[in-house]
């Protein structure tokens, strides 16, 4: 694999500009999420796992995207606050952005040049698609929506 997420930068709800060299040495799980998806209890199982390992270098990334069945219709401003008032969380959340097609994000497009899911396809099939990154920037491995967080608990100790 080549490459890392540290050339990679993207913006944060509150519109801040995040340059991602700033999570070097530090174990990585990024997440596209959505607030009215069958899969958004998982920010409980996500949080958790923040609670448990960020002392030790986790850092969660969360992702809104709104390009599954529109399930993420609200404003940045919007979703943080349902994310803290529901979730109550304290990893990092960023602004709503596409994970596929010609407007993609493109730290997403590395992502999946480097995980591919299922069969070798690149797309983000639907929210909550999971990519765990290394110390060294380097993407280990995808997780499927249908992956809770607990189970990438194991993953996230090897790399830590």
């Amino acid at each position: 694999m080549t490459g890392s997420i540290y050339q990679f930068e993207a913006t944060d709800y509150r519109g801040e500009a995040i340059d991602f060299s700033k999570y070097t040495d530090k174990v990585v799980l990024i997440v596209n999420t959505a607030s009215a998806c069958g899969f958004t209890p998982q920010y409980k199982g996500l949080q958790q796992l923040h609670d448990d390992f960020h002392q030790q270098g986790l850092q969660i990334l969360a992702f809104p995207c709104n390009q599954f069945k529109q399930q993420e219709k609200a404003s940045n401003e919007e979703i943080k606050s349902f994310c803290d008032l529901q979730f109550n969380i304290t990893f990092e959340l960023f602004g709503k952005i596409d994970v596929n097609g010609e407007n993609a994000l493109p730290l997403f497009n590395f992502l999946k040049n480097q995980a591919p899911g299922i069969l070798g396809t690149k797309n983000i099939k639907w929210n909550f698609t999971k990519f765990l990154i290394n110390k060294n920037g380097q993407v280990v491995k995808r997780f499927s929506p249908l992956t809770k967080p607990i189970a990438i608990e194991k993953y996230i100790k090897e790399l830590l």
